[in-house]
């Protein structure tokens, strides 16, 4: 029984440790070069990097975020964000009125700063009106999987209005 015990306690650590994991995610949108202060220029894609100029305010963050998943793709995988309400509108206007821009995505996960960065620049090739956001980051599954758990426990304290 002790032993039952220890193993059930060792389980409800690593599941409590788990909830307390969070992310951050900030979507924003390419932009011309404007007057200093008004865009700025990121790296996206370690291995092969791109310059993309961006409006540094984000138009999405974790803020709207219901859930968020790993799912499979031919040779890797994706995240895949679903959106709330205010936000499903949100991307719907700026992928309405920007097709051929890039969305620029940085994600934050862990306790370092150094596991922030910006992970992908799908290119706007329609409207998304689903409130569904799917791209395939520039990370390792690990971090993909910490990215996701952090994001969905985001997401829970969000809705049970925890974190405003």
């Amino acid at each position: 029984m002790a032993a039952t015990m220890l193993l059930c306690g060792c389980q409800t650590g690593h599941h409590a440790k788990a909830d307390k994991k969070t992310a951050a995610l900030n979507v924003c949108i390419e932009a011309s070069s404007g007057p200093e202060g008004t865009s700025q220029t990121v790296s996206v894609l370690r291995a092969d990097p791109v310059a993309v100029t961006i409006d540094p305010n984000p138009v999405l963050t974790e803020a709207g975020i219901i859930a968020a998943r790993i799912i499979e793709s031919p040779g890797g995988f994706a995240i895949e964000v679903k959106f709330d309400e205010s936000s499903t509108w949100t991307l719907e206007q700026f992928t309405a009125a920007n097709p051929g821009r890039h969305l620029v995505i940085e994600g934050q996960w862990g306790d370092k700063p150094a596991n922030s960065r910006w992970l992908a620049a799908p290119l706007i090739t329609h409207r998304i009106d689903n409130g569904v956001l799917s791209f395939t980051p520039d990370a390792s599954r690990d971090e993909a999987d910490q990215l996701v758990l952090g994001l969905n426990n985001v997401a829970k304290k969000i809705q049970k209005g925890l974190l405003k």
